[in-house]
């Protein structure tokens, strides 16, 4: 916005919503999906996952106020986005809340027109094709710094 101040995102799947308001995150539960289930944030600790949520842009899916699915974009709002932490509980997938998580990442105010909007995945490569993401054609252009915690 013109102040500054973030845009509130919120849209509805079915009897699911999906908002980008902070304060609706269950932070404990994003934690512990995050650190039992995930492969890629195995030991991130409840501290780390409630900071980078602070920093970031939040997106969570909620089932009658209950945090089912999350992710978060790291982004300076206009020219580099990274989606990350994506995730839907077991228990709620089947349903296109994964699709519908992705479309609300890309399609969110405050990153609409961003250039460079990158991932990393292991194992759902054909659900991000479906949103324009492919694979790098120059990795060697990319460099990584990797530090000692999750």
């Amino acid at each position: 916005t013109s102040d500054g101040d973030p845009v509130t995102f919120s849209t509805q799947h079915g009897e699911y919503m999906i908002s980008d308001d902070p304060t609706l995150v269950d932070v404990a539960r994003v934690h512990s999906w995050l650190d039992q289930s995930s492969y890629w944030a195995k030991g991130r600790t409840l501290e780390i996952v409630a900071r980078s949520i602070a920093n970031s842009i939040p997106i969570g899916v909620y089932h009658r106020g209950v945090t089912v699915g999350f992710a978060r974009v790291v982004t300076d709002r206009s020219t580099f986005a990274w989606l990350c932490d994506v995730f839907v509980m077991e228990s709620h997938r089947g349903s296109g809340l994964g699709k519908a998580l992705v479309e609300a990442a890309i399609n969110h105010p405050d990153l609409l027109g961003i250039k460079r909007f990158v991932l990393a995945t292991a194992d759902a490569h054909d659900l991000y094709r479906q949103y324009g993401f492919e694979v790098l054609d120059r990795p060697d252009r990319w460099m990584i710094r990797r530090g000692d915690t999750a």
